[in-house]
């Protein structure tokens, strides 16, 4: 437990709350969750299956329903064939990620992963006895872990490494010449390869590739959160290797016994043809939201390098206003009303010089959000 870090930005949630209770207005940019409610069909998909009484168990790999649909949607949006069968629904993405590490990771096994990256996988290697060895990335590979890098810092006692594209908390892609390059690396060094694609749906200018559609031996990660908007509904997937399948299973078994059924009937409802309007029109409008805080940020002295290509985040360089992140973070909360999340949540590669702003507010809050900025940066 003494290696299990706390998010920070939660105490700076906790301190928001506090100030909004005593009536202080904020501008919440720190929470990475949609703002949006979950989908009306999504929705009563889920109030049909409770009243239909589908409360008990499931399978521990998920209906075989859901598992179909998940694999139709790759075949449509990727152009992919996938077998239902290596489809295994989870208790959210990060059940998924548990599950993924169980059956790969051994006492001592080290698992390269970009720095700044998400914090949970870390701890994710950690619980099952691995060693996460963080990787410095910066602008120059958009914060991103790459061929070379992987050559670079693969060494004896490297089992894997594990990707996130679009990344928390950059929102930039993995080029997909690059990831099919560092597929074709860690199948010929004798090690796995985690890809986190829970942001795949929020991606804007390009149609973002698959690892599930490049290789059938890498282990693929999605979620029902971001895109869908179900992140209490807590449900995910993972795309797993053919012979990995029963072990996954068994261990879900032990672990979770099943997702939560209720959630699994209403997701039936998320591949729709008029559940995917709707939550393209909220992609649209994730975009519209990126394309006016980028600028905003950057002419205000933040220095964003990078126009992140997809998720609904802006990570961006604030040493120019303090060289503490968390104590800036601390500062335009309790004088501004402004909440952001310290870099310091997300690794330690000059996390003290970063922020993360997420774009996960209304429009006119964000608008005002820069305003309040403009105020106490002046």
């Amino acid at each position: 437990m003494r290696n299990v870090q706390p998010f920070h930005v939660m105490e700076l949630l906790a301190r928001a709350r506090a100030l909004e209770a005593a009536g202080r207005s904020i501008i919440h940019m720190e929470i990475g969750e949609p703002d949006f409610p979950t989908a009306r069909p999504i929705v009563q998909a889920g109030v049909k299956a409770l009243h239909a009484g589908f409360t008990h168990y499931t399978s521990a790999a998920g209906l075989p329903a859901l598992r179909e649909a998940v694999a139709r949607f790759y075949g449509e949006r990727y152009r992919c064939d996938i077998a239902p069968e290596r489809i295994v629904i989870t208790t959210g993405a990060s059940g998924a990620l548990q599950l993924t590490c169980g059956v790969l990771i051994d006492p001592g096994d080290r698992v390269l992963m970009a720095d700044p990256g998400y914090p949970c996988n870390r701890t994710f290697v950690g619980l099952f006895g691995g060693q996460a060895i963080p990787i410095p990335v910066g602008a120059d590979t958009g914060y991103q872990l790459n061929l070379k890098l992987l050559q670079d810092h693969w060494r004896d006692g490297c089992t894997g490494a594990w990707l996130a594209t679009p990344s928390n908390p950059t929102g930039t892609l993995i080029p997909s010449l690059e990831l099919h390059a560092m597929i074709d690396y860690c199948r010929t060094k004798g090690g796995f390869l985690i890809v986190d694609e829970i942001y795949h749906g929020l991606v804007y200018e390009q149609q973002a590739v698959s690892a599930a559609a490049l290789a059938d031996d890498v282990f693929v990660v999605n979620s029902f959160s971001k895109y869908f908007g179900m992140t209490g509904w807590r449900l995910g997937w993972l795309v797993a290797p053919e012979g990995f399948v029963r072990e996954i299973d068994k261990l879900a078994q032990n672990i979770f016994l099943a997702p939560p059924t209720p959630a699994q009937y209403a997701a039936l409802a998320a591949f729709e043809p008029a559940t995917i309007d709707i939550l393209e029109s909220y992609r649209e409008t994730f975009r519209q939201r990126r394309d006016f805080l980028l600028p905003a940020l950057r002419e205000l002295g933040f220095d964003i390098p990078v126009k992140p290509q997809g998720a609904f985040y802006l990570y961006a360089n604030s040493e120019r206003f303090d060289e503490d992140s968390f104590a800036l973070a601390g500062r335009l909360l309790k004088d501004f009303g402004v909440a952001i999340t310290p870099g310091i949540d997300f690794g330690k590669h000059r996390a003290k010089q970063h922020v993360r702003f997420a774009y996960t507010n209304s429009l006119a809050n964000l608008q005002q959000g820069v305003e309040r900025l403009r105020r106490a940066l002046r």
